[in-house]
């Protein structure tokens, strides 16, 4: 395949981004910038490190393809977690470490809109969990939706 036909194949598949919570992930429309939403979800997550929450780190894509030459409209992953919450279940399968931290995706579409995406809960007790051997509660996963569901409201509205 060529360089050109890959190139089409990849921004095809940007463009068919789905918002529903159907395929486990979360689209929330932000009615700030890029930089005020990625500073308001630090703010929300920062603001509960009383109960453990920390962010860990931001992956910056649009800064690395500018780097390598390319442009790309800003995407930027915020890794964040509760170490109080986490370890415990990385001590139990340590192939947990590589879908954990837990992300959010800032990024700014065609139409120069923003956009916070995160993976639900239900998804992760579903899809995430189990594929290491482990499970969650129906307490545990809905505590995390409605934590989820707070700090991205506080991040985009």
């Amino acid at each position: 395949m060529t360089i050109t036909k890959v190139a089409s194949v990849a921004a095809l598949a940007m463009h068919c981004v789905t918002a529903s919570a159907d395929d486990g992930l979360v689209t929330k429309p932000s009615k700030y910038s890029v930089k005020e939403t990625i500073d308001n979800f630090e703010a929300a997550i920062n603001a509960q490190a009383a109960r453990g929450w920390v962010v860990f780190d931001r992956i910056d894509h649009a800064a690395a393809a500018k780097n390598a030459g390319l442009d790309m409209r800003p995407r930027t992953v915020i890794i964040f977690g509760n170490p109080k919450a986490g370890t415990f279940a990385m001590t139990k399968s340590s192939t947990l470490a590589i879908d954990l931290p837990m992300k959010v995706l800032v990024w700014q579409d065609d139409q120069d809109r923003v956009w916070l995406t995160y993976n639900t809960s239900e998804y992760n007790a579903k899809y995430v969990l189990p594929r290491h051997g482990l499970a969650a509660s129906d307490n545990a996963s809905k505590d995390l939706e409605t934590f989820l569901t707070k700090v991205t409201d506080l991040s985009t509205q």
